[in-house]
């Protein structure tokens, strides 16, 4: 009887323990099947906190001169401009706005890492240092054949604060993840009027 009881209380636990694990599995398939959140939407003039940085965008233009605010573009290049004052909010000195706004893709195209240049000066952007709001532009070099979009869609893209890296057990910034999409009316001008959309 004894014997019998002990067999009966081991099956009950084992399928009282396999229900539980299912039902865990479950919930966590559910879960992590929903949809992430929207994005938040900005627009010119919206203050937007993206980690180490704080990004206003102004306007977003473009342009055919052989030289925009210092970056320089090849024979059958265009420019797709963003304009934005950008401040670092961190403590040190840094140049890692290189991927603060990724542009999603021109005429189906993806297109490479903005070019960033200091717009007071008309130079490539060096180091960008703490408390000092600079107007900054964000340069993407694209082919004379990309039919420019008339509005502009782009991620905001930050990243995370760690006192202790997993990786190196050092401080940094890690973990990019999208924050928000700017959406901007695209300035352009008579002479690129035929190679917009």
């Amino acid at each position: 009887m004894r014997v019998a009881f002990g067999k009966l209380r081991a099956r009950l636990a084992t399928g009282i323990g396999s229900t539980v694990a299912v039902c865990a599995a479950t919930v966590y398939g559910i879960l992590g099947a929903a949809p992430p959140p929207a994005a938040t939407e900005y627009t010119a003039g919206s203050q937007i906190e993206a980690g180490q940085w704080q990004v206003i965008p102004r306007r977003a233009w473009v342009s055919e001169e052989k030289k925009v605010l210092g970056v320089r573009l090849q024979e059958g290049e265009r420019a797709l401009v963003v304009e934005a004052d950008l401040s670092n909010r961190t403590q040190a000195s840094t140049r890692d706005y290189a991927k603060l706004l990724k542009l999603h893709p021109v005429g189906g195209v993806p297109v490479p890492d903005p070019e960033v240049a200091l717009v007071r000066e008309a130079r490539p952007l060096p180091l960008l240092h703490p408390g000092l709001a600079e107007r900054v532009a964000f340069v993407w070099k694209l082919p004379a054949s990309a039919v420019l979009p008339t509005s502009l869609d782009a991620d905001v893209i930050a990243k995370t604060y760690k006192p202790v890296d997993n990786l190196y057990g050092t401080p940094g910034w890690f973990n990019p993840r999208v924050v928000g999409r700017i959406t901007m009316a695209v300035e352009v001008t008579e002479s690129v009027a035929g190679w917009a959309s």
